[in-house]
């Protein structure tokens, strides 16, 4: 396998893993923000406050996106481990 190859592999599980990370991560950082700004709105500082949300958050974006990352990370792996002989040579 050259480098040019392997480069290319690494490109595009890093690109696989910002993609099935986004969705998640972008939900929490919009609900963590606006807890925030509920928080500073009436000046609760109730630490439970800023978790539980998010948790609840992240636990739906996993129910609804769920499938289609499983979906994304099949397809990848079935492409990786079908190109195997290419990679030996």
């Amino acid at each position: 396998m050259t480098d040019a190859g392997v480069l290319e592999l690494a490109q595009r599980a890093v690109a696989l893993a910002l993609m099935i990370s986004g969705p998640i991560l972008g939900l929490g950082l919009v609900v963590g923000l606006l807890v925030s700004i509920f928080q500073a709105a009436t000046q609760i500082q109730e630490m439970t406050l800023t978790f539980v949300p998010k948790i609840i958050a992240v636990g739906a974006a996993l129910v609804v996106f769920g499938p289609w990352m499983l979906r994304s990370m099949i397809v990848f792996t079935t492409k990786l481990l079908n190109s195997l002989p290419n990679f030996v040579r």
